[in-house]
């Protein structure tokens, strides 16, 4: 069986349950294991994502973005262990697949672009090999020459040459690492790409040549991206919705045009609040206050310590994510059955 007819094939494994979305994440909570007690990184976190479409995950350091990530992957290490939820990928429970059936599903359904090309790739193998290897791991029986034709035309995608593949990463720029990475994530053409802030440590023209390069792959071969990160003016020009992530919980999910024009958690009013404009000169303006200890967590909403809005009550009730208007869904004690 040739390469494309392998690739086909994969693509046809799963059995879709809802034609409109091609992640269905319900209610994931992993901890992390500390003599002191565990450390509730993601606490209930629940989204979906559509096909073709790209969803950001944005939110200050600590947040649990990259956490949430990783996990839907199952790749989260020790002492991070996923304590339970739900995420389908068309019709499938990844989380509920042995670490055969796991190991299978990477790369071939969903794939990670993963946060430091530098450190991501293996600096004692050429280029080549290492995605050699990627193709390998889920094509049996294939012919070299037949998968080095592959990798060929998926790194011209990318915009890199063939000469690539016999060079070491040191002897590649930071540009031209993050692409690879970017080739490796398509190898196989899966249906969703997770990319963990791919342009971390690039400059700012570099960075907006990668943004460009996966935006036009994630086209070509129609998969879901979702975008982790931390910077909005990143988000505005890229995804088609954001999820604002604070203290391992979703706080606000929404079009990326709507969150700007009218944000609706405070938290992410302040988040956007303290952009730099180009139509105001004054200081830089800060979130006041510190992130939550997601040891030992304020009661009631993470938010309210540091909230300008909060109620007696936001110190003693959680907040559920609801939809108050459509596909604008908040968690907030100012938003009750639709009205603010």
């Amino acid at each position: 069986m040739g390469i494309e007819a392998q690739i086909n094939t994969l693509e046809r494994n799963s059995v879709a349950v809802n034609n409109d979305r091609v992640l269905d994440v319900r209610n994931l909570r992993v901890n992390y294991h500390t003599p002191r007690g565990p450390v509730r990184a993601v606490n209930g976190v629940s989204f979906f994502l559509k096909r073709g479409e790209k969803l950001g995950l944005v939110g200050e350091s600590g947040s649990g973005k990259t956490t949430t990530a990783l996990s839907l992957m199952r790749l989260v290490q020790e002492p991070a262990v996923i304590e339970g939820g739900e995420v389908w990928l068309d019709g499938i429970d990844l989380l509920r697949l042995s670490e055969d059936e796991m190991r299978k599903a990477r790369s071939a359904d969903i794939a990670l672009i993963p946060q430091g090309a530098m450190n991501s790739l293996n600096p004692m193998l050429k280029v080549g090999e290492q995605l050699r290897d990627t193709m390998r791991a889920h094509m049996d029986g294939e012919s070299q020459s037949a998968i080095d034709a592959h990798i060929i035309n998926v790194l011209d995608s990318v915009d890199l040459r063939p000469t690539v593949m016999q060079a070491y990463p040191h002897e590649l720029s930071g540009g031209m690492k993050q692409r690879v990475c970017i080739a490796m994530g398509i190898l196989l053409r899966p249906k969703v790409i997770i990319a963990d802030e791919p342009t971390s440590a690039l400059d700012v023209v570099v960075q907006r040549q990668v943004m460009e390069t996966l935006g036009r792959v994630q086209s070509e071969i129609d998969a879901s991206v979702i975008l982790v990160g931390h910077d909005m003016g990143l988000m505005a020009q890229f995804v088609d919705r954001v999820g604002v992530m604070y203290g391992g919980k979703l706080v606000e999910v929404s079009p990326v045009r709507e969150i700007f024009k009218d944000p609706l958690h405070p938290y992410t009013q302040l988040l956007i609040g303290s952009l730099p404009t180009l139509q105001a000169k004054e200081m830089f303006k800060g979130i006041p206050g510190l992130t939550p200890s997601l040891f030992m967590p304020p009661p009631g909403c993470m938010f309210h310590p540091r909230c300008p809005k909060a109620m007696s009550h936001c110190s003693v009730e959680i907040p559920a994510l609801v939809e108050i208007k459509p596909d604008r869904w908040v968690s907030c004690h100012l938003y009750n059955g639709g009205h603010s």
